[in-house]
């Protein structure tokens, strides 16, 4: 079974919706999330937030963060998935920003940097991921929209509903 259909299956077990807040993903989770026949009991608004200026009004990701952590920072990823939260009501929040590259990155963040968030039961966990920078772009989006899937997934599974 695909990451996004056991992630739908799950949604619709527990009678969850979902929202997503995506940077270096570019709507790629969205996209595989909304594959699935039937996402739309559970899916309730997507949201491409690349650019700061963005993060910032439709999130609420204060530029004290984006100015001294930065937009790939765990900081970043943990205001972007409670904005996302907030502006949603959604019952699972998840986010992802990183570098996909081939530009774009550092010595202290490289390309293939990711962290993923997801917001579930007032329980943030952020996870950080670190792809070899020689994966080309698509390759890249695609590893860091599995990784973002299996968080989801990972935290939906270990969670029980109150």
């Amino acid at each position: 079974m695909k990451l996004e259909e056991e992630l739908g299956q799950i949604l619709k077990e527990k009678h969850l919706t979902i929202a997503t807040a995506e940077s270096c993903t570019g709507g790629l989770v969205s996209s595989r999330i909304t594959d699935v026949s039937g996402s739309s009991e559970y899916v309730k608004l997507n949201f491409v937030t690349y650019a700061n200026e963005v993060k910032n009004k439709i999130l609420g990701v204060s530029w004290e963060i984006l100015d001294t952590k930065g937009a790939v920072s765990e900081e970043c990823a943990c205001a972007m998935v409670k904005g996302l939260h907030e502006q949603t009501g959604c019952d699972i929040a998840l986010c992802t920003t990183g570098i996909a590259g081939p530009t774009g990155g550092t010595k202290d963040k490289p390309v293939g940097l990711m962290f993923t968030a997801v917001l579930y039961n007032g329980i943030t966990t952020v996870k950080e991921v670190r792809l070899p920078s020689d994966i080309d772009r698509v390759t890249m989006k695609q590893k860091f929209t599995d990784e973002a899937l299996k968080l989801a997934v990972s935290t939906l599974r270990s969670n029980k509903l109150c």
